[in-house]
């Protein structure tokens, strides 16, 4: 399956974290059928005993699903449309007009912290490793503009031209939006299976120059920093995958796969194991979020010190967006590589970062940061002069 589209709801759940997994459950359990949605970052809040206190000025609630009135599949040369009316659907489809235009504003993009203010906070991140606190944490930073209108369908177009990604999507809640370019799986259940495909490692692409852009991919390849990075994050998925499969069935499918995009190269690993027999979603979602890519290890003292040095709420980023399909199989991403917009206030977000270990630079981490955010940036930059 290509592409995934749900539209219109029959029914929903938005929930904050506290009991919001027991609801998603008893959501899932009211009707056998397809259900999309997210899961936001501060859940941690309720699978650990945590608590979020930056500023948010998107507003995503911490869990959203709901029931789609229809649902597009499009796969290599087969389109299905599910939907009271297909017939009609379809035509709406033919007969839609343009979005046109892209900004109606100029915008002016700003960063949460200066170079000399996050390059602090690494240093002081690595203090923490020296000290035994952690191994490794995932430290972002936002970058931000206020006070701009856009057109989030044009925007989106835009970045999955610049940037197009295997896991990319566009979601929206009301006045709430999404624009997301990730290249990165959380877990995929296909029958019994699961599978993580956690991403730590990135070089630059120089698509100009072959004999440079090969260089970058193997240097990545042969990072002694990134590969201790990626490997620290598999020891960790692996140790959340055990909890929910059976004894003995946990694998790395691969360790240290590198992957070309059109930015960036990833180093990319795959795990997976057998489910345990009967295990719910939200048995599932409590073992394993927030996925250890986006945290670092050990997972619950990391995630007190993202909430102490970062200083914005997470939200919706570093989270998941994906769906269940009626046999309960389900398949989400990591948010990251995304635009968020509040379209009410006027405030759009996007956050960047890099895992931090003993063996990080400093000013490459803040090298790192920029060059996860160039994709978000340049789409922008570009949309203000259209």
């Amino acid at each position: 399956m290509e592409c995934l589209l749900a539209a219109g709801v029959k029914r929903q759940l938005k929930a904050d974290a506290g009991n919001a997994l027991t609801q998603l459950q008893k959501f899932i359990d009211q009707k056998n059928g397809w259900l999309f949605g997210h899961l936001g970052y501060d859940l941690k809040n309720e699978v650990e005993t945590l608590s979020s206190s930056n500023p948010d000025n998107i507003k995503f609630p911490d869990l959203f699903f709901f029931e789609p009135a229809i649902i597009i599949r499009l796969s290599e040369n087969e389109l299905v449309i599910e939907a009271d009316d297909p017939a009609a659907v379809f035509t709406e489809i033919f007969e839609a007009i343009e979005f046109a235009g892209s900004f109606q504003t100029p915008l002016v993009i700003q960063n949460r912290l200066s170079q000399q203010e996050y390059v602090a906070i690494v240093n002081e991140l690595k203090r923490h490793i020296l000290r035994g606190d952690c191994y490794e944490i995932n430290f972002c930073q936002e970058f931000f503009a206020e006070n701009v209108i856009i057109n989030p369908i044009a925007v989106y177009r835009k970045l999955s031209a610049i940037s197009p990604n295997p896991f990319s999507a566009l979601y929206r809640i009301d006045d709430l939006w999404l624009l997301c370019a990730s290249p990165e799986r959380f877990i995929k259940r296909q029958g019994d299976q699961i599978l993580s495909q956690p991403i730590k490692g990135t070089s630059i692409r120089i698509p100009n120059d072959e004999r440079k852009d090969s260089k970058s991919k193997e240097d990545l390849k042969n990072s002694t920093k990134d590969r201790s990075e990626n490997v620290m994050v598999v020891d960790l998925v692996r140790n959340d995958l055990a909890k929910i499969c059976e004894e003995g069935t946990v694998t790395v499918d691969e360790l240290y796969g590198i992957y070309s995009f059109p930015q960036v190269h990833q180093m990319i690993s795959t795990v997976s194991g057998d489910l345990k027999k009967d295990i719910l979603f939200s048995e599932i979602i409590r073992a394993i979020f927030p996925m250890g890519s986006m945290t670092g290890a050990p997972k619950k003292r990391v995630m007190e010190l993202i909430e102490e040095f970062e200083h914005t709420k997470r939200g919706i980023f570093s989270g998941a967006v994906g769906y269940i399909s009626p046999d309960g199989n389900f398949d989400f991403n990591v948010v990251i590589r995304s635009i968020m917009y509040n379209a009410v206030s006027n405030y759009l977000s996007f956050q960047a970062g890099s895992g931090i270990t003993f063996y990080s630079d400093p000013e490459k981490e803040w090298e790192e940061c920029l060059l996860k955010a160039a994709a978000m940036k340049k789409v922008l930059e570009e949309n203000n002069s259209d």
